[in-house]
């Protein structure tokens, strides 16, 4: 019973064999083709006409959905801790909505059963953990986040400073009408967004917007600027692929053997240690 857990374990959690891989292709097929089964169910036209299809090809995705995420409980040490993280939550949403309509059976909830199978796009977030970067995006991020936040500070202390700027400049017989609004323009003035719908007609006011509309483009290349190096480091920091057999968890460095949350060995008796490249 033991081996035919690891054997499970292997295909559904681990990306680096052959098993896994092919597991891997497969279930980002059927997250895809269920998602926009759902999707086509949304249009009237397709839904009159093609909607008791559509029902079967759901029922069959809820079915082999809910089997891979029994056979994920089942192989993890911890299922209860995987039940609890992200993906297992993510998981269970994209298959509840299915069995609650044969419940929620009468003519006032039908209402609410055509939101609930909406639920199940969230199927697409399962997405995420098929792909490689997707950790290193996150450790970059964690790692970035305090410039990040330094950063959107000094750019919402700029739109105040801008918009009450334009504000004395412009005034309400131009548009600008209080400070709040003023500070509506200056946002959407730095951002590059531009909407029109509030513009500065005086000399002055237009060398102001020419001026934040320059700083836009500086002011974007910062975040993006950080994240990138953040993810340079994350890079170097992350390199191993493996998925701890007790608690599911990831993110593990190049170098470790032991899982960083619950320290349970992350290569069984007789696999190869992963090397650094």
């Amino acid at each position: 019973m033991g081996v035919k857990r690891d054997l499970v374990h292997e295909v559904i959690f681990e990306a680096n064999t052959p098993g896994g891989k092919a597991f891997d292709v497969a279930l980002l097929v059927m997250i895809v083709l269920s998602v926009v089964a759902v999707m086509l169910d949304s249009v009237p036209t397709i839904s009159a006409k093609w909607g008791g299809r559509l029902y079967i090809i759901e029922w069959c995705f809820t079915i082999l959905f809910t089997i891979e995420y029994a056979l994920r409980l089942w192989c993890i040490k911890d299922s209860w801790q995987y039940a609890r993280s992200f993906y297992g939550i993510v998981d269970l949403i994209g298959i509840i909505p299915t069995y609650l309509s044969m419940i929620l059976v009468d003519v006032q909830y039908l209402l609410v059963i055509r939101i609930l199978r909406v639920l199940r796009v969230f199927r697409v977030l399962s997405m995420v953990r098929y792909v490689g970067e997707a950790d290193q995006l996150k450790l970059a991020l964690a790692a970035s986040r305090r410039k990040i936040i330094v950063f959107v500070i000094s750019v919402l202390l700029l739109v105040v400073v801008f918009g009450s700027l334009m504000y004395l400049i412009e005034g309400p017989e131009n548009g600008f009408t209080s400070i709040p609004k003023s500070v509506y323009w200056a946002v959407i003035t730095l951002t590059t967004v531009g909407y029109g719908d509030l513009v500065p007609l005086t000399a002055i006011g237009q060398g102001l917007a020419s001026i934040i509309m320059i700083m836009g483009y500086g002011i974007i290349a910062v975040p993006t600027g950080i994240v990138t190096m953040e993810l340079s480091e994350a890079k170097r920091r992350q390199a191993n692929t493996r998925t701890c057999p007790h608690c599911s968890v990831e993110g593990h460095t190049r170098e470790a053997t032991y899982c960083w949350r619950c320290g349970e060995h992350l290569f069984e008796e007789g696999q190869p240690v992963q090397a650094p490249d």
